[in-house]
Parts: structure tokens; C-alpha cells; sequence
């Protein structure tokens, strides 16, 4: 993947200007994320699941229960809609109608592919835990046979996708900036706190 040209699914229709289709920007944004809204449609009607996922390599990866409805529909090649949105700021304008968001946001199309082979499995497995937490998968107990046969794995390729990014302050008709209302952004973070010990087993 290096610029995915845009597609009718991909095309930025509204505010173009702000989309952006290069590899930087979406696996930047991929990269910076947890969370991601996966869309598929079951029986005849559209679904949108919250779940973990993670990049490895040039796709998106998702795991959970091998029995369960993405799982079995992902692992089948079903076609799903991943949207991943990162909430930076609220844009404070002078008037009502121009207050907004600050925001960073991709939407990838593609059909799932399931990922079978136990070593594969457990690299995808292994990336997931390293996105949470640098190092941890060195410490912990890696999966057994078992657990490895009721998680499924399945990965979507990066290949049909959009970016949309808005930045900076409001933007007020000139007749509302001498109003004398405070105007600017109030960023948003997402931070670390500090562990807490779950107080059982060996200190």
C-alpha cells in the first residue's frame, strides 16, 4: 500500500478537501487507535460492532470467539465497512451553526479473510497484545491449543480506503467576530493513567 486511489466507496464527497487518501496518513491514524466499528450485514440487515483490532502489516486485524457472528461472517470473505475515529477537540465557535469537531478519521472496505494456521494465529494474536501494551506478550502465559482453536482470526486488507482530518479553529462569518463570545478549541486527550494491581496472586 503507498496512495489508494479513491474509489466511489472512498471518494471524500463532502468537504474533500479534507480527505486524504496516502499510506502516512491512514496507518497513522490505523496506528494511533483501539477501537474500530466494524459493518457487515447479516441476513439482510446491517450490523456495526465496536471491537479491539490491530494493524499487521498492510491489513486490519480482528479476533474473538470462533462461534461468534463477525468471526464466522469475516472468515467466510463476507465484505465489511472498518471505520476507525479519533475525537481531538471541540471546535468552540461564535455562533451555534459553526461549532464542530476536531477529528481524524479512516474508513476501509474490503472482504475478510480468515487466518487458520496456528502460528500465524498467534503472531496475530501477539500483535493485538503488543498495541495494548509493549512487552506484555514476553510475560504472560501464551495461548494454548485450545484457546488458539476457539479464537478466530481474521484479517482485512488495506486496500480501498479514505482519510478525513479537520484541524484548527472555527470558522465564523466575518459579521459574528466581534461577538463577545470565546472561540477557540478545547483539545481532548487520551492518556495512560497510573496501573492498578488487581490484588490477588503473588505480589
Amino acid at each position: 500500500m503507498t496512495t489508494t486511489a479513491p474509489t466511489e466507496r472512498t471518494r471524500v464527497r463532502r468537504l474533500p478537501d479534507r480527505g486524504a487518501y496516502d499510506r502516512d496518513t491512514i496507518l497513522g491514524i490505523l496506528d494511533a487507535g483501539y477501537v474500530c466499528h466494524v459493518g457487515v450485514v447479516d441476513g439482510g440487515h446491517a450490523v456495526v460492532i465496536p471491537t479491539a483490532y490491530a494493524r499487521v502489516g498492510d491489513a486490519i486485524v480482528l479476533h474473538g470467539s470462533s462461534k461468534s457472528r463477525l468471526m464466522t461472517l469475516l472468515g467466510a470473505g463476507g465484505e465489511a465497512c472498518v471505520t476507525v475515529t479519533h475525537t481531538d477537540g471541540f471546535v468552540m465557535a461564535r455562533s451555534a451553526f459553526h461549532h464542530s469537531i476536531n477529528y481524524r478519521s479512516v474508513v476501509v472496505f474490503g472482504r475478510g479473510e480468515a487466518i487458520e494456521a496456528e502460528a500465524e494465529k498467534a503472531a496475530a494474536l501477539e500483535a493485538f497484545m503488543e498495541r495494548l501494551h509493549p512487552g506484555r506478550w514476553r510475560e504472560v502465559r501464551p495461548p494454548s491449543a485450545q484457546e488458539l482453536k476457539a479464537t478466530g482470526v481474521v484479517r482485512i486488507p488495506i486496500a480501498e480506503a479514505s482519510a478525513k482530518v479537520r484541524r484548527g479553529g472555527p470558522l465564523d462569518d466575518p459579521e459574528d467576530m466581534g461577538l463577545d463570545v470565546w472561540a477557540g478549541v478545547v483539545p481532548l486527550v487520551v492518556a495512560r493513567a497510573t496501573p492498578i494491581r488487581d490484588g490477588s496472586g503473588p505480589m
